[in-house]
């Protein structure tokens, strides 16, 4: 795979969404790119401004803000291969909270006290499955129960 052809090809996913340096090198490699021309190109795409794991880290730090946990969403970045001060910088943009976060899914998912336990479990495994602490959920739900 010629440079020229690598490069486009990158722009042309790049142009679709933002990816995470990392997450566009395996992409490619995948396609059979050679490893050093690889990182050559998206050095040069990154001095460009076209390739940006702070600006994917944002993006994606806003898009699952208010329904994700905020470890959660670090955890997701750091598996694109984002490095810690983007995420930390990404999330401390993100403007929820986890409280505020877990209160308003579960109103919005579930809107009401767990009426036994098999629908208890139920609201506990989707709000872990966002991220969620067991602590957490369960301190939600006792506070709901007492305010019923």
């Amino acid at each position: 795979m010629g440079p020229q052809t690598l490069k486009s090809q990158a722009i042309r996913l790049l142009a679709r969404r933002e990816y995470a340096r990392n997450e566009l090198e395996e992409k490619l490699a995948a396609k059979g790119a050679d490893r050093n021309e690889l990182r050559l190109m998206l050095d040069e795409l990154t001095s460009l401004g076209f390739l940006s794991d702070e600006r994917y880290a944002r993006t994606v730090a806003n898009q699952k803000a208010g329904r994700y946990s905020r470890r959660s969403i670090a955890g997701g970045l750091k598996a694109k291969g984002v490095g810690t001060d983007a995420i930390g910088a990404a999330l401390s943009e993100a403007d929820a909270s986890d409280e505020s976060t877990l209160l308003a899914l579960w109103q919005r998912r579930f809107g009401r006290v767990p009426a036994d336990e098999r629908e208890k479990a139920r609201q506990v495994r989707f709000l872990q499955s966002r991220g969620f602490a067991l602590s957490a959920i369960l301190k939600l739900l006792r506070a709901a129960r007492t305010e019923r």
